[in-house]
């Protein structure tokens, strides 16, 4: 039965031109024979677990995943989870009010040790933009500042960022556009390193669920913060926006997307890294924003991910001796499994980033794309 199981991952994985105990970067090394079994019966679920566990090493694991998703293998393993995930997405709202800190408390609370120690020096959790960079700072910076001139800041707006993690990108527009920002997250260590950092600025950071902001702003960004919304919620996340803007203003949407219409995440991914999380296609997002806003722009700079990701995984790798008492090394290999898989993915060009521009009635003589 075994050989069964092993005759089985091997014939798949050479579809992706990956050899078990070969000598390229990309080959994989069984150290447990129970990982065929593990992977055959649970799918993605199991070959992240068992990589967690051990049962397997592979030196350039981003590039082994980047081949598995460009020969779809994903597609044609069992995935254990997937059921139970697309009933909770189909009879249930996991994104609904009362769980909406649960993300916060499971991922964004882990410790901004580890954080710190990953991210540039303004603590940007989201895809850097990378035409003319050269660093990963640089990076954030740029699209940062893309963020600002797509929506036209000007000194003494009121500005609401939505999911405003460590408070880096309010921090920069408060002093490069002389804007004014109310952030929001659903973290507390966010909320109190935030808080501390934009000191004396005139922003103000809430704890808070995007169903409960009150208030009309001129502009409205968020970053990275719709993966954790939900289909359900698409609507109503979009009708909030456009209560909250004035009739003049304009909606910046930076998100992760993918390629097809799902309604759950990897079983893996959804475990381990981000629960209650989905990530939204172009056919949800048009759908949700259908006779609210005019789409005014929508640029994909997914690529530039791969780039920040593995920029993440080095800064993570060199720094995990400082924190590594405080996380243990199962945690290690899960949090490089997800960093590196996340690039492979994007390498694969299987998920995108999108940042979208809306209006509520269409900018007055067009709006001029910038990038």
């Amino acid at each position: 039965m075994s050989n069964m199981f092993r005759s089985k991952i091997e014939s798949l994985l050479s579809k992706a031109d990956i050899c078990i105990g070969g000598g390229r970067p990309w080959d994989i090394d069984v150290r447990d024979e129970r990982f065929f079994k593990r992977v055959v019966v649970c799918g993605s679920l199991g070959l992240g677990e068992s990589y967690m566990d051990g049962w397997w090493e592979c030196e350039r694991l981003d590039e082994a995943i980047c081949r598995i998703m460009k020969a779809r293998l994903d597609k044609n393993a069992v995935r254990k989870g997937s059921l139970w995930q697309m009933l909770k997405a189909g009879l249930g709202n996991p994104q609904r009010l009362a769980c909406a800190f649960t993300v916060g408390r499971r991922h964004y609370d882990l410790g901004n040790d580890l954080f710190e120690r990953m991210l540039d020096k303004r603590m940007i959790y989201s895809c850097g933009y990378w035409r003319n960079a050269q660093d990963l700072d640089a990076a954030q910076e740029a699209k940062l500042d893309l963020v600002c001139r797509k929506l036209g800041f000007a000194s003494g707006m009121d500005v609401l960022d939505i999911g405003c993690g460590w408070g880096g990108a309010a921090r920069y527009a408060a002093e490069r556009y002389g804007v004014r920002v109310v952030g929001i997250t659903v973290s507390e260590e966010q909320a109190r390193y935030a808080q501390r950092l934009c000191a004396g600025l005139p922003i103000e950071i809430r704890l808070m669920d995007y169903r409960a902001v009150e208030g009309q702003f001129d502009r409205i960004y968020s970053i990275g913060m719709f993966e954790h919304v939900g289909c359900k919620n698409y609507r109503v996340y979009m009708e909030k926006v456009l209560r909250c803007l004035r009739p003049d203003g304009l909606f910046l949407l930076h998100t992760i997307g993918g390629s097809v219409t799902t309604f759950y995440l990897d079983p893996w991914m959804e475990r381990y890294i981000f629960p209650n999380s989905m990530l939204p296609s172009a056919k949800q997002i048009a759908a949700s924003v259908e006779g609210l806003f005019v789409i005014e722009d929508w640029e994909n700079f997914g690529a530039d991910y791969d780039r920040t990701l593995m920029s993440w995984y080095e800064r993570f790798h060199r720094g995990w001796k400082d924190i590594e008492a405080a996380y243990g090394e199962r945690f290690y290999r899960m949090w490089r499994y997800y960093l590196l898989a996340c690039a492979g993915s994007f390498r694969a060009r299987r998920n995108h980033v999108w940042q979208i521009v809306l209006s509520p009635g269409g900018v007055e003589n067009g709006y001029r794309s910038i990038r």
